[in-house]
């Protein structure tokens, strides 16, 4: 989550620092310490909750969830048993079948345990660093409706980006930030029968990738062991497997603990936390309009296809950053163009990635100035995408580069005349057979005009003059 200090102590949550560097007797669980809530990890998660149409419980409480691991100096986690921070929710997603509803069963808060750094070379010992110990954790945990690898990573990449809507976590998976632990089962169909093949665990998969070739191999997997065992849920229970990325494939870990295993008691060193309403409503109005609300507004409002539309959600800055260029420029649809196509491309080739909006090479203001210089006829779009280059490589605006350049085109009706009666005693074939019904034959007649003017020559107003006079 995106809070300076970790859930229970003042310590802070940056990451890559050298090991146990920010720790302290409460992360470490020295004996006599006691913790103090997050207020502002608490906000996050409800607001959260809040996004996914939770109910939100009017008392929430802390648990001791009891194992024990090396990384984890207490011996137990504090986490929420009973009373989460929310539940009975919804994330609809979009598939290749269309969207669909995926029911949450609850949001709810914990502690990170710390992070094993195994010694290289082979050595039987293993470096425990304590900095992620008590890093505030969002657990969002849905019911079993996700039916297909598809699926499964539109779930995922659904969350994702409504997280980092909310301004809940930056949702850098390379960092730690997310993480995913789909549970996986058959339901198998023999005999007018359906048997369900034991459910799987897989832990800690940091990677969209990961996440759909775990599942499929595991699908593959169960149905391999189905045929040779014939196990059943009922008979085998649950299993935790790891995955290993190298070689694709997931391997044992652990049998599946069940809540009991875990012996929870709530937590004495906590209060029992009851948000008053007025808070809980003042939070609901500060929710952002949510990824898929905006993809509909911008195919509602500015006419926008959808795959243009999703592009132009895929992240809250993107989403910030065209809606500036379209208001500035009062051209939508040509702005939606710009951005997925022109800038999108220059930022490709650039290896150019915006975290926010200042990060994008050429401001929105600036932006609009160059649609609008293409919308009114200033320049053609050739001249266009060679503006946007020199925009991000000077930081001069669209209008000074055209000035420069002298890229502007002509509308003189004069000049515009004057190289068609040129063109048409240079090509009589070509403007004969126009004449004859062979419209194609235009291009080359055009071609000639274009390259008189040295490109300058406004091509919608050539057209529109040369068919007149071919008409004639």
């Amino acid at each position: 989550m995106k809070t300076r200090t970790k859930l229970f102590c003042s310590c802070a949550t940056s990451f890559g620092d050298p090991p146990n560097t920010h720790c302290c007797p409460v992360c470490l669980g020295m004996p006599g310490v006691l913790p103090v809530m997050n207020r502002e990890a608490y906000r996050l998660g409800v607001m959260t909750a809040m996004a996914l149409g939770c109910t939100i419980n009017e008392r929430t409480k802390w648990d001791r969830k009891h194992y024990y691991y090396p990384d984890l100096p207490k011996n137990y986690q504090i986490s929420q048993y009973d009373r989460p921070l929310g539940e009975h929710g919804l994330l609809e997603i979009e598939t290749p079948a269309g969207r669909k509803a995926v029911r949450i069963l609850r949001v709810h808060l914990e502690e990170d345990a710390g992070k094993l750094n195994h010694a290289p070379g082979g050595e039987e010992c293993s470096e425990v660093d304590l900095n992620r110990a008590g890093t505030p954790l969002l657990e969002i945990v849905s019911e079993p409706d996700i039916t297909s690898v598809e699926e499964a990573r539109a779930y995922c990449t659904s969350l994702r980006q409504l997280v980092t809507y909310l301004g809940v976590s930056e949702a850098n998976m390379q960092m730690g930030h997310m993480r995913f632990e789909p549970n996986i089962n058959l339901h198998v169909a023999e005999h007018g029968e359906t048997f369900a093949t034991p459910i799987v665990e897989l832990k800690n998969l940091n990677s969209f990738r990961a996440v759909e070739r775990s599942i499929a191999f595991e699908a593959r997997r169960q149905l391999a062991e189905w045929d040779e065992t014939h196990r059943t849920l009922k008979a085998a229970g649950k299993t935790t497997r790891g995955y290993n990325d190298d070689t694709g494939e997931t391997f044992v870990q652990r049998e599946k603990e069940e809540a009991h295993d875990y012996r929870y008691f709530p937590e004495p060193d906590l209060v029992v936390v009851t948000p008053e309403a007025s808070w809980l409503e003042e939070l609901q109005q500060t929710l952002p309009e949510l990824p898929l609300a905006k993809k509909d507004r911008f195919v509602r409002e500015f006419g926008l296809g959808e795959y243009d539309a999703g592009v132009l959600t895929a992240t809250i800055e993107m989403a910030r950053y065209f809606e500036a260029v379209a208001a500035a420029s009062g051209s939508p649809k040509a702005a939606a163009n710009w951005v997925t196509q022109g800038l999108a491309r220059e930022m490709n080739e650039r290896g150019v990635t915006a975290e926010s909006e200042a990060d994008f090479p050429v401001t929105a203001s600036h932006l609009a100035e160059l649609v609008r210089a293409v919308e009114s006829g200033t320049i053609n779009k050739q001249a266009g995408d060679k503006v946007l280059r020199a925009m991000i490589d000077t930081g001069r605006t669209a209008g000074e580069i055209i000035e420069a350049e002298g890229l502007a085109q002509t509308s003189d009706a004069g000049d515009l005349d004057r190289w068609i009666e040129e063109a048409l005693a240079a090509n009589p074939g070509p403007a004969a057979d126009y004449r004859a019904g062979k419209k194609q034959a235009l291009g080359r007649i055009m071609g000639h005009i274009m390259k008189a003017s040295k490109g300058k020559a406004n091509p919608r107003l050539v057209t529109e003059r040369l068919e007149k006079k071919l008409s004639e």
